[in-house]
């Protein structure tokens, strides 16, 4: 797109509305736009596309995305306009209601490093082509012939939060016979206004509307009317109000409710997430319509404070996660409720990238980009959306010069090569944390350039993946190599975080990825012919893989081998000690049998699923593995935690970010790994050959279940598995696998 940047050189949000006229003949018409931060395109008054709250979130310094739209079914001979609106967003970021912050009592020092803003000036490029018979082209594009008005949204949070004017909305702006009263003329945006980022097409999903909640009115108390969704999600609020002229009408957002069944926006261990729409009512006594513009909110339960008359609360769920790749549904509820709880998990948190939650935080956070990327991958079709993240984390790799605010008046230089935790990352938090580690540095989440893009690659089978990242991960590697401490680890970041031991086991963890990255870089190589790079890295893996055993595998009393955790002389085994150097190979040939025997033990001792998100899914597919489905199946529909049944039982729809009753978040996905199982441990479908072109097929039928149903769809079609039992109870199983697919 080569359209030039305007503005109406305001920091709010406006619109924008061009007209033109179409001739007879017209072939196609197609659009091109992008509104920073976020926009809303429409045409003839109707949305281009469906849509919600346009504009991807990159780092505008390095990549700004357009969108493309084929509006020819929108336009007709004669008069039309298109009609924009343009929000905050990232690009400058409004603080209405709640925004991310650390709470007063979070022992964490002051980030010297905040939020920056990406301009003085919220801005609009788009072009529109029309394409007549005789191959004749008209082009319409962002000049000053463009009329633009203040938005009647006058504050706008990408966290949801939004003031809305109703008295100031322009109704029917984007049609053709709309009367531009009080509209200006939008100017060329100067340099300070303009993303320095390269503009290119956005090729993920647009975030759009998958489903609608109506929200039921289950009390009224202190002057509240709690609406209750029945699920948890993150979605575009809409609602119909009706009162005096002038008065203000609040819609306020909440997870779960508290002890006298109000909407508790107090998050677990944190301050009140403050989300909220305030509406001002335009005209007295008439109905009018509430919608969210620029953003979203992510709840359950919706209070609305106002002594005005409400109806028709309903939220239209929105991801970028739109199309279905699999499905799972079983006679036996438990774990039916488990894969709908993480399905709508994972939903949530794909707008425009991975969220950690769409409450709190609403950061890129890395590490489930990749330890949840099979799962994901088997529910959804996410294929473009990775291509698009594995780029933001391209362009997120610092450089030599890269440097941040120290909080004593100088640099801290993060390292050549290095992958930050977060990509984009807004709110840079790049000083280790005394006692935490770092949590901008940490390995397994900068390692989803190269672990993101080998379970992309054994999943849909294309290459092209591997060439765009492999030079990224290597030198992401080299910056990793710098790490490694005096006894030959990486220990730097956060381990096994989350684990409900507090078990980090940072040393195990860490070098286990670093190990991973070695190996997964040498396959890389192979597969683009490097030989040469290849055996570097096979002896870097190996190196790591001498020093790890030497240091951390050990014989019990018994003389067994198990992997001891670093620093801890007793002989304490944990399955995520034994699991993730079972998965990655690193275990000689000699303890191979004892290792598994500890992991057994220990696994079945546990009785639970022990483990952090970092550890979980290499715990589960080494439990899968080694014949534990029984044990697994047992685990997480068991009642307490750890279990995600237990969420269910809570009343959770959604999974919570830790293994505890009121987590913090009760939208993350990230313990959602065991969405894998169902597929490769329960469906038993696996890979044997990138992209599924050829399958291993082993399924498993619990004791508490007599039927499943399982469908996978592969870039060679759609494999289906079916379970139940004869009249003696045992498996029966019908398995159907296109021709294209081989079976081994």
């Amino acid at each position: 797109m080569k359209a030039q940047w305007i503005t109406n050189g305001e920091k709010k949000p406006f619109y924008a509305r061009k007209a033109f006229r179409v001739k007879e003949n017209l072939v196609k018409a197609t659009a091109k736009v992008c509104g920073l931060g976020q926009f809303n395109f429409f045409v003839n008054g109707n949305r281009a596309a469906n849509e919600r709250i346009g504009g991807a979130w990159t780092d505008y310094n390095k990549i700004v995305e357009y969108s493309a739209y084929d509006i020819t079914d929108l336009l007709h001979i004669g008069e039309n306009a298109a009609g924009f609106e343009v929000g905050n967003g990232w690009y400058i970021l409004d603080t209405t209601g709640y925004s991310f912050h650390f709470p007063r009592f979070v022992p964490l020092p002051p980030n010297p490093n905040p939020y920056r803003p990406f301009a003085d000036a919220l801005v609009l490029a788009f072009e529109i082509e029309l394409e007549y018979e005789g191959n004749i082209i008209e082009e319409i594009s962002s000049d000053e012939s463009v009329s633009v008005c203040a938005h009647g949204v006058t504050a706008a949070s990408v966290y949801g939060s939004e003031d809305i004017d109703g008295a100031a909305l322009q109704v029917g702006f984007s049609r053709a016979d709309f009367a531009e009263k009080g509209w200006t003329k939008a100017r060329f945006a100067r340099e300070n206004e303009k993303p320095k980022g390269e503009l290119i097409a956005q090729s993920e999903p647009r975030v759009s509307v998958v489903r609608e909640y109506a929200a039921e009115c289950i009390r009224f108390s202190e002057g509240v009317r709690v609406f209750d969704l029945k699920q948890n999600t993150a979605a575009v609020l809409t609602a119909e109000v009706r009162g005096n002229a002038g008065e203000t009408v609040e819609f306020f957002f909440a997870e779960k409710l508290d002890s006298r069944g109000m909407p508790d926006q107090k998050a677990k261990g944190w301050d009140d997430i403050t989300t909220r729409v305030r509406y001002t009512i335009a005209e007295s006594g008439k109905w009018e319509k509430v919608e969210q513009t620029f953003s979203y909110f992510a709840a359950r339960y919706i209070g609305v404070r106002s002594t005005s008359d409400v109806r028709a609360v309903k939220a239209l769920a929105i991801t970028s996660a739109t199309e279905d790749a699999g499905d799972f549904v079983c006679d036996n509820e438990k774990y039916n409720a488990i894969f709908r709880m993480i399905r709508a998990s994972v939903e949530s948190n794909l707008v425009s990238v991975h969220t950690d939650c769409p409450t709190i935080e609403r950061f890129a956070w890395q590490e489930e980009n990749h330890l949840m990327a099979r799962s994901i991958f088997f529910m959804k079709n996410e294929k473009t959306m990775w291509e698009k993240m594995l780029r933001d984390t391209r362009a997120a790799q610092h450089t030599a010069d890269d440097s941040f605010n120290d909080g004593k008046g100088g640099r801290f230089f993060v390292g050549e090569g290095l992958i930050p935790s977060q990509a984009p990352c807004y709110m840079p938090n790049v000083l280790p944390v005394e006692g935490m580690g770092s949590f901008y540095d940490i390995i397994a989440w900068g390692s989803f350039i190269i672990l993101g893009a080998k379970w992309h690659y054994l999943h849909y089978g294309d290459k092209k993946i591997i060439k765009d990242n492999y030079d990224a991960g290597k030198k992401y590697f080299a910056h990793l190599k710098t790490r490694v401490n005096s006894d030959g680890f990486i220990n730097h970041g956060l381990g096994d975080w989350g684990n409900p031991t507090g078990e980090y086991a940072r040393e195990n963890t860490e070098t286990a990825f670093f190990y991973a990255d070695a190996m997964t870089l040498m396959e890389f190589a192979y597969i683009l012919g490097k030989i040469d790079e290849a055996a570097v890295f096979e002896a870097e893996a190996e190196a790591i893989k001498r020093n790890y055993n030497a240091k951390l595998l050990k014989k019990d009393k018994n003389g067994a081998y198990f992997y001891a955790i670093f620093g801890d002389k007793s002989e304490k085994c944990t399955t995520s000690a034994q699991a993730l150097p079972l998965f990655w190979g690193l275990v000689p040939i000699e303890a191979q049998t004892d290792v598994e025997n500890a992991f057994r033990t220990a696994f079945r001792a546990d009785g639970a699923l022990i483990a952090g998100e970092v550890s979980l899914p290499y715990i589960i597919q080494t439990a899968k593995s080694l014949g534990l489905n029984a044990e697994i199946a047992k685990y997480i529909t068991r009642d307490e935690h750890p279990s995600y049944y237990a969420f269910v039982r809570a009343g959770e729809t959604t999974l919570g970010e830790y293994w505890e009753e009121n987590p913090r978040s009760h939208n993350h996905d990230m313990l959602g790994s065991i969405a894998e199982w169902y597929f490769n441990g329960l469906a038993g479908v696996e890979a044997a050959e990138a992209g599924f072109k050829t399958v291993k097929i082993t399924p498993f039928l619990p004791d508490d279940m007599q039927f499943f149903r399982a469908t996978i769809d592969t870039p060679h079609g759609t494999i289906r598995v079916c379970a139940s039992r004869d009249k003696t109870g045992a498996p029966l199983f019908d398995i159907s696998v296109p021709q294209a697919i081989t079976v081994v």
